[in-house]
């Protein structure tokens, strides 16, 4: 049984403002690129301190803040989607791009936690 890999598509604008026609590009996250490369760095961290077979509290501390550094990362992200993303699809008074964008917050939230 071969694993095949997802091909991950990356848009540069939201389904529904593409359907809908609006001119609108996602927010630009290049300064989430430093937080993301430390994240990296912990998980380098982590796998070095397994295998040196470190003391299992001591990783844990380290998966931890792993977890605090990506649910930061989400916030963040989460912010400037509502600030742009979602404000600009209420502001269209599009009833369907208003609805789109709801419901695609509403599935992510669903896979979470």
């Amino acid at each position: 049984m071969s694993l095949k890999k997802k091909k991950i598509v990356h848009k540069k604008q939201c389904d529904s403002c593409i359907e809908s026609g609006v001119q609108h590009l996602n927010p630009d996250y290049s300064k989430e690129l430093n937080r993301l490369n430390r994240i990296a760095g912990q998980i380098e961290g982590i796998k070095k301190m397994i295998t040196g077979r470190a003391y299992c509290p001591d990783i844990l501390i380290q998966t931890k803040a792993i977890r605090s550094a990506l649910k930061s990362l989400d916030t963040t992200i989460l912010e400037k989607h509502i600030e742009h993303c979602v404000t600009d699809a209420f502001n269209s008074k599009d009833n369907k791009d208003i609805k789109h964008k709801i419901n695609e917050l509403m599935e992510i939230f669903k896979k979470t936690d």
